[in-house]
């Protein structure tokens, strides 16, 4: 039997799907509601279109596939087929999230990023141009539907478990842990004054506070920690921009498309990282052919280890920051970020003056920065680098990211990152819930033959040096090839 022909035709969009929209999609999810939109938002959930199936236009992947372009953007959810070329520049997160996926079937991806399906269908229905034609498969012809279904499947068994329900409590406690060590750092300098030791204490109470805010800020940018959007939206900046002094927006637009196309070069901005460094398999080979040399690439894991680990956060993530602030014009961001600095000015500016504050800051992020950086580049790194290769949901999550041993301090240290497969496969998942479905996405792996990678902590580590020095071997034998 032909691949096509096993392939199922209807897919429901079932669950929990779609993101903090921002403030202009919480006003108009408020003018829906009041209109009485929540029964035709149920019909479209089931599946139900108000727009007769006669009228819409059909299309084959052939012809889908060739509107793939910045100015020209078709997807297809749930065998709909969607134009949202007019659409991309107001899309919350980002004009590339939806150029990555143009020309593709993107049910997968719509239904995991998007806590909140019933409000995004509402924006989906104007950009309904047409639908798969009845003899073409629900995906495209180069994916394994058995797998899709199977994934799709067990997304439905983790809803019916309510493994998408936040416990309040849980993230309470973590924001209580935050707040008390930012109180807990001014009363020491209150107490004891500027001293050396003192200021060091002082740094390490801050430090802990920093990467904490920065795993709870993820927790608000992915999911609904609230019934409401607006308080996920507010919380999220009140963590990213006033407690760690970073725009919010900046780091959706960067990490959303991490998500959609993990390790996937050049879509993945956490892998577009030339020319400073080269990563997998291919890039370094490309380099060296090419006879390019920026850096001596075959050093590269030295340079990440003595000078990205400690300098990433203060120098390159501030300033893509502030960049996009002032590109955007988000005056937004630049307010929350500010009072980010007038907090510090404010508690410790009578003890260390203006620029001790400016130096006590840079060094609380000096020591942040190797900590949430191995944390972050510990589960793709060392996986699988590649172009664009069109693969299923499961697999492209899968093949891309490694978990960390579970322990009580490895889920504290890493923010539960240490459960990258499902976290990726279930981004609006609370993490509080990732080990409870691990061993089903473990058995989904085993049944299709892709490797479940779990490893220790200090080797996910090294790991990151490792694939490096690996891929600047790769390199240095390419550049040097007579």
């Amino acid at each position: 039997m032909k691949l096509e022909e096993k392939c199922g035709q209807n897919g429901s969009l079932v669950g929990r799907s779609q993101p903090h929209l921002g403030e202009e999609h919480q006003e108009h999810e408020k003018a829906v509601a009041s209109a009485g939109a929540e029964v035709q938002v149920k019909q479209e959930a089931n599946g139900k279109q108000e727009v007769p199936r006669k009228s819409l236009n059909t299309y084959t992947w052939q012809e889908i596939q060739r509107h793939s372009q910045e100015a020209d953007q078709w997807l297809v959810i749930n065998r709909k087929v969607y134009d949202v070329t007019g659409w991309a520049d107001r899309h919350p997160g980002g004009r590339r999230v939806l150029k990555h996926y143009a020309g593709e079937d993107a049910t997968d991806v719509f239904r995991a990023v998007h806590p909140e399906l019933g409000i995004v269908q509402l924006y989906l229905k104007p950009l309904l141009i047409g639908e798969l034609a009845p003899g073409e498969p629900s995906q495209e012809r180069n994916k394994n539907c058995q797998l899709v279904k199977d994934f799709q499947d067990l997304r439905k068994t983790v809803e019916a478990m309510n493994m998408f329900d936040a416990n309040l409590g849980f993230f309470f406690l973590h924001l209580a842990q935050i707040l008390i060590l930012e109180v807990l750092a001014w009363l020491t300098v209150y107490q004891f004054g500027s001293g050396w030791c003192v200021t060091i204490f002082i740094a390490f109470l801050l430090t802990i506070s920093q990467a904490q805010s920065g795993f709870l800020q993820h927790d608000a940018a992915h999911l609904s920690i609230f019934k409401k959007s607006k308080w996920n939206h507010l919380l999220h900046k009140f963590l990213m921009c006033h407690l760690k002094g970073i725009s919010g927006t900046w780091w959706n637009y960067g990490h959303f498309q991490h998500h959609v196309k993990p390790n996937i070069y050049p879509k993945d901005p956490d892998v577009k990282l030339g020319p400073v460094f080269v990563l997998g398999d291919l890039q370094p080979v490309k380099y060296g052919k090419k006879k390019i040399k920026y850096m001596d690439y075959e050093k590269q894991h030295l340079f990440f280890s003595m000078v990205v680990l400690p300098f990433s956060i203060p120098t390159y993530i501030h300033l893509k920051s502030f960049r996009m602030m002032y590109l955007k014009r988000d005056w937004v961001d630049f307010a929350w970020v500010s009072s980010f600095y007038i907090r510090h000015f404010i508690t410790f500016g009578p003890f260390y003056g203006i620029f001790g504050t400016l130096l006590l800051i840079q060094f609380v992020k000096f020591l942040e920065s190797p900590w949430m950086t191995c944390v972050t580049q510990m589960s793709h790194i060392p996986m699988k680098i590649s172009v664009e290769e069109n693969r299923d949901w499961f697999s492209a999550q899968v093949l891309t990211a490694c978990n960390v041993e579970q322990s009580f301090f490895n889920d504290w240290f890493t923010g539960h990152l240490n459960f990258q497969i499902e976290h990726h496969l279930f981004p609006t998942m609370p993490r509080h819930n990732y080990h409870k479905v691990a061993p089903l996405v473990r058995s989904l792996c085993a049944k299709h033959g892709l490797q479940y990678v779990n490893k220790p902590l200090l080797k996910a580590f090294g790991d990151i040096v490792r694939a490096l020095k690996k891929s600047g071997a790769l390199w240095k034998d390419a550049y040097y090839e007579t």
